[in-house]
């Protein structure tokens, strides 16, 4: 048996990012305060609901779309670190965010649970599949997606 042969299909990989993107939205929306609210009292920053309710389903559009053209144009497996990049770092900087406000922060509890496991996971399991130097590409972009992100969101969603 070859070592690098998959252990979950590419395509189930792929869709665990949106799926999980659901719960995680779902949690940042309706947990606690909201992260709205949260990023407000954190920041001073204002991401009316609304905004912030628009960013995340664009976002969920991404994730999908992400997923079907990289299968369509044959490059799921550097994707799928991308993505798995991403969910890792926005759950790590989840984490330090709640440890830094010292309580409950909205996307935590998806973040220690899903996407820092499967972030993790992902890498480690694409090791080897792929060449170091596109593991380490695809780990850069995801998390400078990640940090692009963050930068919206501390502009209060505003790209300018």
């Amino acid at each position: 048996m070859n070592i690098t042969a998959p252990l979950i299909p590419t395509t189930l990989w792929l869709s665990l990012f949106p799926l999980t993107y659901v719960i995680h939205f779902a949690e940042e929306y309706w947990g606690g305060e909201g992260y709205s609210a949260y990023l407000y009292r954190l920041r001073g920053v204002h991401l009316s609901p609304v905004r912030f309710v628009a960013f995340q389903a664009f976002g969920f559009v991404l994730f999908v779309a992400a997923g079907v053209i990289s299968r369509q144009l044959k490059f799921p497996e550097f994707m799928i670190v991308i993505l798995g990049a991403l969910v890792l770092c926005n759950g790590i900087t989840h984490t330090i965010t709640a440890l830094w406000d010292g309580g409950y922060g909205p996307g935590l509890l998806s973040s220690m649970l899903l996407w820092i496991p499967l972030g993790g996971l992902t890498l480690v399991l694409m090791f080897g599949r792929i060449s170091h130097s596109r593991l380490a590409l695809a780990t850069l972009i995801g998390f400078a997606i990640n940090g692009l992100v963050a930068l919206v969101a501390m502009r209060g969603g505003r790209l300018v």
